[in-house]
C-alpha cells in the first residue's frame, strides 16, 4: 500500500506548461510568443519576428560552416633579388644577464637582491638549489664582514658582467665572406638589459 502511495507522488508531479516556462525564460519574445492571452496580432507578429530571426541566424551559421569547409586561401609570393644587402641587425635574449664569474664583492653587496642571489638581509636565500661549487664561491663574496663597500655604477657594471659578442659568436659568414665579432656593433641595451642588439 505504501509503495502504492510513494508511486503515485513520484508520478503525480505535473510538468510545468509552456506558458509558464516561457514567461521565466530569458530568451527574448518568448513570453510574448507564449503568454496566456488569447491569439493575437501581437502574439503573431511576436512569433514572426522570432522566427524569421532564428531562420536569418540558421542562415548566416550555415553559409559559415560551409564557407570554412571551402578552406579558402591565397598565396602571393613575391621575390625580389637585392643587389647589395646591409649587414642584419641580431639580437640575442640571455635569461642568464650576467656572467657569474664577473660578479664582485661589490656587486654582489649593492645588486645581489636584484640579482635574486641574495635577500634584503644579504643572505643567501635557497642554499639547496645551487651548485656546491657555485654555491661556494657565492657564500665567500657574500661574507661581508669588514668589507667596505665602493660606489657601485649599473652602466659599469653591464659592461664588465655582461655578455659579450666574443664569447658567444662560434662561426659567421654573410655573403660567402667570414665575419668576426669585430663586425657587430651594440647600438643599444634594452630596458631589461638581458636583450642585446648587435648589427
Amino acid at each position: 500500500m505504501e509503495l502504492k502511495a510513494e508511486e503515485e507522488e513520484v508520478g503525480g508531479v505535473q510538468p510545468v506548461s509552456i506558458q509558464a516556462f516561457a514567461s521565466s525564460s530569458t530568451l527574448h519574445g518568448l513570453a510574448h510568443i507564449f503568454s496566456y492571452e488569447r491569439l493575437s496580432l501581437k502574439r503573431a507578429l511576436w512569433a514572426l519576428c522570432f522566427l524569421g530571426s532564428l531562420a536569418v541566424l540558421l542562415c548566416v551559421c550555415t553559409e559559415r560552416v560551409q564557407y570554412y569547409f571551402h578552406y579558402h586561401h591565397v598565396t602571393k609570393l613575391d621575390e625580389v633579388a637585392a643587389s647589395q644587402l646591409t649587414f642584419p641587425a641580431v639580437t640575442l635574449c640571455n635569461l642568464n644577464e650576467f656572467r657569474f664569474s664577473q660578479v664582485s664583492k661589490n656587486d654582489l653587496y649593492h645588486a645581489g637582491e636584484l640579482l635574486a642571489l641574495l635577500n634584503n638581509r644579504y643572505e643567501i636565500p635557497d642554499t639547496q638549489m645551487a651548485d656546491e661549487k657555485q654555491l661556494e664561491i657565492l657564500q665567500d663574496k657574500a661574507n661581508f664582514r669588514s668589507f667596505k663597500p665602493k660606489p657601485f655604477n649599473m652602466r659599469e657594471f653591464y659592461d664588465r658582467a655582461g655578455h659579450d659578442i666574443r664569447d658567444m659568436l662560434l662561426s659567421c659568414h654573410f655573403r660567402g665572406e667570414v665575419c668576426s665579432a669585430e663586425d657587430f656593433k651594440v647600438p643599444f641595451l634594452t630596458p631589461p638589459l638581458s636583450q642585446s642588439a648587435f648589427s
